[in-house]
């Protein structure tokens, strides 16, 4: 009989030969330690839930890497411990006199593999950065001139990638087919919304058809562009079709791609076994992350409605600007003739003339605040509107989530339920045998179907994980997005404080008279 007194006292004599030749079979080729990695895939080896499996881990792993030989053998009777049903806890092992148990672990010598095997990443863990995710590709919709047709008929758009380095031309309705096939494929996904075919009722009163059409195309350009940069997506056959096909029917080649493969479900290696890398608290952390991103949605649509209105109003200043210019020039050419009132006619003379002069300078901050208002719109307004895109595709996703799997999952309980007990009440009764075999045959497609929604249920979860790191990866746009405001801001202020003091100089020395009198001053003394 192998006993032990004290923790401190397993050794290599005092443990069972079972636990040397597991030891042997999965332990470092150069010395006699157990690589973390490698001893993580005995544990997932085994029965033990996630939870017991870090446990163990706590007691056994001290950082660096690698077990040594002692802890791997506390480690091995913490597992037997935990498979008999016990917690695993180092007291069990303190002041206990009995036969060391033997985890079930298999024969030794098929354990060596472990050793061998490459180290897998959690395939539910996102690698990716920022820079990994802007780097993919860059997407430019612009708006073909039209030479046919009525106002918003037949509009098209040359959709240029720089990843392909090919320009293709692209109708909406092929955006439409694009996005409505690219939703059935990645139901479980966040696929970005298209902005609006035609102008909302209620809308074309404030703005014009120009304005329509022009953020029509931005919205077309950011939607294509997250979806060329989602980690999924980029590779899918669907995106490749769309943004490089020149052919005639770009919509039937889309179809015909999609009937071949089918929604990701089917396609996934990890859509069946999605259950096993799910976290045990999945359902809190897709909570916490779902409250924490709806927060963040919220205030970046408040930030978003500030920037529109700082945007509009350097806009508006350049108009007044440069009305302000068109009044003092109007002013200035004014031909009609001054009447002799003592010394005022000769000074009027000179100071209308001056006027004439100074509109070139509000004509040049007119300028100056439009390229500022034009900045404000396309650094800061609409990178806060691709953002704001991306978190309304998670919301989305979301209560796809929610209403679609969740629900549909409930509907088959409820109608599997139903036909249990039309079953025993036909069993009961002594129905005729037709009929209750009909209904066992029902019975097992329901069981089937429950099965496949439970399946669909985890794997949903398991992309809904994946998204959720998606959008903590794109936060960071958040620095980006504020360097752009301030950038854009001091190079405004810069630009124009140029002008103004440039138009000061000029009226320090303008306003003279020719008996060498100045004007009152500018400003107060």
């Amino acid at each position: 009989m192998t006993a032990w007194t004290m923790e401190g006292e397993l050794n290599e004599g005092s443990v069972p030969l079972y636990y040397r030749e597991v030891h042997q079979a999965i332990s470092s080729r150069t010395d006699e330690r157990v690589q973390i990695d490698v001893f993580h895939r005995l544990l997932n080896g085994t029965d033990l839930s996630l939870n017991q499996q870090n446990q163990i881990t706590e007691h056994v792993d001290n950082g660096n890497g690698f077990l040594s030989k002692v802890s791997f053998y506390k480690a091995l009777a913490l597992i037997a411990l935990a498979q008999q049903g016990k917690h695993p806890s180092p007291k069990l092992l303190e002041h206990c006199i009995q036969e060391f148990p033997k985890p079930q672990l298999g024969e030794p010598k098929d354990l060596q593999n472990l050793r061998m095997q490459p180290v897998q990443e959690n395939p539910l863990l996102l690698s990716l950065t920022l820079a990994n995710l802007l780097s993919k590709d860059t997407i430019k919709v612009d708006l073909i001139p039209e030479k046919k047709g009525l106002f918003l008929k037949h509009v098209e758009y040359q959709v240029t990638s720089q990843r392909f380095k090919i320009s293709v031309y692209r109708r909406y309705s092929d955006f439409d087919v694009f996005h409505e096939l690219l939703l059935q494929r990645y139901a479980y996904r966040t696929v970005p919304a298209l902005p609006p075919k035609r102008v909302l009722k209620g809308v074309l009163a404030s703005v014009s058809e120009r304005e329509f059409i022009e953020g029509r195309r931005r919205g077309l350009g950011r939607f294509l562009n997250l979806v060329a940069r989602h980690p999924f997506f980029s590779e899918d056959e669907l995106v490749k079709t769309f943004l490089t096909f020149s052919g005639s029917d770009v919509q039937t080649k889309l179809r015909d791609s999609f009937k071949r493969m089918g929604d990701e479900f089917m396609t996934c290696r990890y859509a069946t076994q999605a259950k096993e890398y799910l976290p045990a608290d999945i359902q809190s952390c897709f909570s916490a992350s779902r409250e924490l991103i709806r927060n963040i949605h919220n205030s970046f649509q408040k930030l978003r409605e500030r920037a529109e209105k700082m945007a509009e109003r350097s806009k508006e200043n350049a108009t007044d600007l440069l009305m302000f210019g068109k009044e003092l020039s109007a002013l200035g050419s004014d031909s009609s003739p001054v009447p002799v009132l003592g010394l005022s006619k000769s000074m009027w003379g000179d100071l209308r003339h001056s006027l004439h002069g100074l509109s070139s300078e509000f004509s040049s901050l007119a300028d100056k605040a439009a390229e500022q208002g034009r900045r404000e719109e396309d650094d800061v307004v609409e990178k806060l509107h691709l953002f704001l895109d991306l978190l309304q595709s998670y919301k989305d996703l979301c209560e796809r989530h929610e209403k679609g799997v969740l629900h549909e999952h409930q509907k088959a309980l409820q109608k599997y339920s139903v036909m249990k007990r039309q079953m025993m009440s036909a069993t009961v009764q002594s129905k005729e045998q037709v009929s209750v075999e009909q209904l066992e045959s029902r019975i097992v497609q329901q069981e089937n179907a429950i099965q496949t929604m439970e399946l669909r249920n985890y794997f949903s979860l398991f992309c809904l994980h994946q998204e959720s790191q998606l959008i903590f990866t794109y936060l960071p746009i958040t620095s980006d997005i504020l360097g752009a405001f301030v950038n854009s801001q001091v190079q405004g202020h810069r630009e124009m404080g140029q002008v103004w003091n440039n138009l000061h100089s000029k009226l320090s020395g303008l306003f003279i008279g020719k008996n060498g009198l100045q004007s009152p001053p500018l400003s107060p003394k």
